[in-house]
């Protein structure tokens, strides 16, 4: 019997329905529950409860609303904002063990997966299947498919096929007081009612948990190329990406734009293969472009067509186009050092803004001349999926063990008040955002996504605290 057991008769009941390997409580707790990957100051929740599937989820909530205790669902904790950690004296409702593929139907083109799966075996299973699960971030062999859904995430190839919404058909979730509503919807059209597997997609599992999901699978790409392009300015960048819109259509499935504070630092300490190594001209921003398309033997030509045009016409001064998969691999590893910011930059911090992407140039200029006026010693760095309207930001002081956060904040969050941007593009509000949640929604907004927690939550136990 775990020493909490009797401490509070909720975890008495989670025992008795659930047993000792669902409930973990007092030291039984592992570590890894308690935080998320947000950096935050690391918490022990009252307990851990781990259903095996979507009946042991609906006990859970039925008992903990029952009892009015807050719940947090937990995926693959590998979130950025504390949307996953749960406080002292709140559940931690992991999905670790209610994993698996549960169907694929080849005919419909879709795949049924428990929500606790990993993305990466979720890629594998489509994959295999001979289909394409487009959906792919950094975190992929840990992150969970339910936690991907939950912060509605989007990776490198949003500019193509969407954000995670746009790759789900149905949902089984479950509400705050233990009822299962099962959306687990197979069609692209159903047109009947409300669509409400959008109420629990992006909401951070403050409107229910996710249980069950229907994710559309895309045909396997045939080809895939990559190239790596200079451009003189941001104007350029624009006109690079009308380009590809209209030069290549719908093979366009990655538009990654990376300014020369993140290159040089990305070919410089982090040891990023260059790829123009001997160009020493200072261009004012590089542009990764990948076309995944259908036939390998006509895609590379007309690709390398395609480009040889925009050398021809000046719209880039310098490019490279990968021949091998290494090559690939290597052009890609230079917008995926933004990992490795770490080593050089420990305890950085992070962001993750949404704008419109005329604004884009003119919002790092400014951002990155105010930190440096009112946030004295930091550098910063700001690449991401231009495409899509995403830009990333790192900032860093030296010498400082606790890094500027509230100055930094200020700026960065102000200026996207400012751009009419979003202070969360891909990665969630959770607790780190709840503060400037204001800046990119209205008061309006803000009171109908109240209105809904109170309908759908009226006693607040599903992830307090966050969001909003």
């Amino acid at each position: 019997m775990t020493t909490l057991a009797v401490s509070h008769p909720a975890l008495q009941e989670l025992l008795d329905q659930l047993g000792p390997v669902a409930v973990l409580a007092g030291d039984a707790v592992p570590v890894r529950n308690h935080n998320d990957y947000s950096g935050l100051p690391p918490t022990t929740p009252l307990a851990v409860v781990r259903p095996a599937d979507t009946a042991g989820v609906a006990t859970a909530l039925r008992i903990c609303h029952a009892h009015g205790i807050g719940v947090v669902p937990q995926g693959g904790l590998t979130g950025l904002c504390g949307g996953a950690r749960a406080g002292e004296n709140e559940i931690a409702l992991s999905l670790e063990r209610l994993v698996g593929i549960e169907e694929i139907d080849t005919a419909a083109a879709t795949m049924t997966v428990a929500a606790g799966t990993p993305l990466e075996t979720v890629q594998q299973a489509a994959l295999a299947a001979g289909f394409f699960c487009p959906l792919d971030l950094g975190a992929r062999g840990s992150c969970a498919i339910g936690g991907n859904l939950s912060t509605n995430a989007g990776g490198n190839r949003v500019i193509r096929y969407g954000m995670a919404r746009e790759m789900v058909l149905g949902v089984e979730a479950v509400l705050a007081d233990g009822t299962v509503v099962n959306c687990l919807n197979k069609m692209i059209k159903n047109n009947a009612g409300f669509d409400l597997k959008h109420l629990f997609i992006g909401s951070e599992g403050t409107l229910g948990v996710i249980t069950r999901i229907v994710l559309r699978m895309f045909p396997k790409a045939g080809s895939s190329v990559v190239a790596m392009c200079a451009c003189e300015d941001y104007a350029a960048v624009l006109r690079l990406l009308g380009a590809a819109r209209s030069g290549l259509g719908p093979l366009l499935s990655a538009f990654e734009v990376m300014w020369p504070d993140y290159w040089n630092r990305a070919v410089g300490e982090l040891r990023a293969r260059n790829p123009f190594a001997g160009d020493d001209t200072p261009y004012g921003a590089y542009v990764l472009i990948e076309a995944l398309g259908t036939d390998p033997e006509s895609d590379l030509p007309r690709f390398e067509s395609w480009m040889e045009n925009l050398l021809e016409e000046g719209v880039v001064p310098n490019a490279v186009v990968a021949q091998s998969l290494a090559e690939e691999q290597a052009l890609w590893g230079v917008r995926d050092a933004c990992g490795e910011l770490h080593q050089t930059w420990p305890g950085h911090l992070a962001f993750d803004i949404g704008l419109p992407q005329t604004a884009m140039d003119d919002y790092a200029r400014a951002c990155k001349a105010e930190l440096a006026e009112k946030v004295p010693g930091l550098e910063s760095v700001f690449y991401g999926h231009i495409g899509d309207g995403n830009v990333h930001i790192v900032a860093y002081r030296a010498g400082d063990k606790v890094q500027p956060k509230d100055d930094v904040e200020e700026v960065v969050y102000g200026l996207v008040q400012k751009f009419g941007g979003t202070v969360s593009a891909e990665h969630g509000i959770g607790t780190i955002k709840r503060r400037w949640l204001g800046h990119a929604r209205s008061p309006e907004q803000i009171a109908l996504m109240r209105t809904l927690k109170n309908a759908m939550d009226p006693k607040g136990i599903l992830n307090p605290g966050k969001v909003l």
